[in-house]
């Protein structure tokens, strides 16, 4: 039973990151409400960028700058240059996403998906 506390704690971060996956995808699946799943949809992103960076960091590495110790140990910086690509693309994602939305309100009153499909059959 201790080991498995252990295991747990030293890996928290996967933990965090699976929860916020599964959490993020339940909410984009499971909502009618289009706000919510853009929500649901950032979280998913952020727990993608969480995936990328933890193996990122090597403990005891430095920078990637040569130095004269050839036992050096470097941290590989291409994960997180990745990711800060990759927020700038999820922040247009979602500011695209909100001004459908919002044009989808303008036309038919609701960001309901359910009521969306009603008054879509209706004409």
């Amino acid at each position: 039973m201790n080991g498995l506390v252990s295991s747990i704690l030293e890996h928290y971060n996967q933990w965090v990151t699976i929860f916020l996956m599964v959490a993020g995808l339940y909410v984009v699946v499971a909502r009618g409400n289009m706000v919510k799943k853009l929500v649901g949809l950032s979280v998913f992103q952020t727990s993608v960028y969480l995936l990328y960076i933890s193996p990122g960091k090597i403990l005891g590495g430095t920078a990637p700058i040569l130095i004269d110790d050839p036992n050096a140990v470097y941290s590989n910086p291409l994960p997180h240059v990745l990711i800060l690509t990759a927020i700038v693309v999820g922040l247009a994602t979602i500011a695209l996403g909100l001004g459908l939305v919002v044009r989808i309100n303008e036309v038919y009153g609701t960001v309901e998906e359910d009521e969306i499909f009603e008054r879509s059959d209706d004409e």
